[in-house]
């Protein structure tokens, strides 16, 4: 599946959204938007919230591969 782009008022909402979430759920949430998009998603989806292409694939890591973090955190040990 292409890259779809959303609309102007669909990416001001996602921003509002994004920057509602703490660290660990803007990860999960802009890889659940970049796996629906498919391809070219991952990069779309780093531009419109304004995060990096790694942050999107971490999350994706994370949501695939079922890696969580320890509880009552939001980065793993030692992450910062």
């Amino acid at each position: 599946m292409a890259c779809k782009k959303y609309s102007e008022e669909i990416e001001k909402q996602m921003k509002a959204f994004y920057a509602s979430l703490n660290e660990k759920n803007r990860r999960r949430y802009a890889a659940i938007e970049a796996i629906k998009l498919g391809y070219g998603g991952q990069k779309y989806i780093s531009d419109v919230l304004g995060c990096h292409f790694q942050t999107v694939m971490a999350g994706i890591h994370e949501i695939t591969n079922g890696t969580e973090t320890p509880e009552g955190r939001i980065r793993k040990p030692g992450g910062g």
